[in-house]
């Protein structure tokens, strides 16, 4: 799962950053309203954490650039401003959720998963695709109901394709959502074909064949059934 902090007190964000790293999330992170600006612009995320007020801009803003733009990513407001007005406002433009600063990490996490239940598996405390079965909450696969062993990269490129059912996604496109800003240091993209044949080995020992197909010169794309 990708997340882009927006968060301009740097001991704070230096802290969301180790957090969620940690618990396997792929974080970005911008201090500025242009850089996020920029970031949402140029990138895809499955969630965005907010604060409302930036030095050289208003939170609020990204978040209507988000609607805008008809971005997939949720969305999570992390603010110190509790007024009951503040908090309509952010959710009427389109957000998710709403935290008023401070907050325990705990919960952030906890509130940041329902939000990617919400986005990504309409509610459900389960995604099911074909023979596929997975909870996100356990980081649980099954294939025809028994359990596959994925690394934790195996397991995001899943999820990647499972949010994209038959699209085709580009190795840059992977490798930029997967690793975030590390990918940029990358002399070539082999890493993923490595990761993506691991995945698809694993899946057809179970009986789920021919689930990720390789389009020759684009890239790959989940097929449906």
């Amino acid at each position: 799962m990708k997340v882009l902090i927006v968060e301009d007190e740097a001991a704070l964000r230096a802290s969301l950053l180790d957090y969620l790293r940690h618990g396997g999330y792929v974080c970005e992170s911008a201090e500025t309203y242009r850089l996020a600006h920029e970031k949402i612009k140029l990138y895809q995320y499955d969630c965005v954490l907010v604060d409302l007020t930036l030095p050289d801009g208003a939170g609020l803003d990204l978040v209507r650039t988000l609607k805008a733009d008809k971005s997939v990513a949720g969305v999570l407001i992390i603010s110190a401003r509790g007024a009951l007005d503040d908090k309509v406002q952010a959710l009427e433009l389109g957000a998710d959720d709403y935290l008023q600063k401070p907050f325990h990490l705990a919960e952030l996490n906890a509130r940041l998963r329902a939000v990617m239940r919400r986005r990504q598996f309409q509610g459900q405390p389960h995604l099911s695709f074909r023979d596929l079965t997975v909870f996100p909450d356990q980081a649980l696969v099954l294939v025809k109901e028994q359990p596959v062993t994925l690394t934790r990269k195996e397991y995001d490129l899943l999820l990647f394709f499972l949010a994209n059912p038959s699209r085709v996604l580009t190795k840059e496109a992977i490798a930029e959502h997967i690793w975030g800003d590390a990918a940029d240091m990358a002399d070539s993209f082999d890493f993923i074909y490595t990761h993506l044949k691991n995945l698809r080995k694993k899946l057809q020992e179970l009986g789920a064949d021919n689930y990720i197909r390789t389009i020759y010169g684009l890239g790959y794309k989940l097929e449906p059934a």
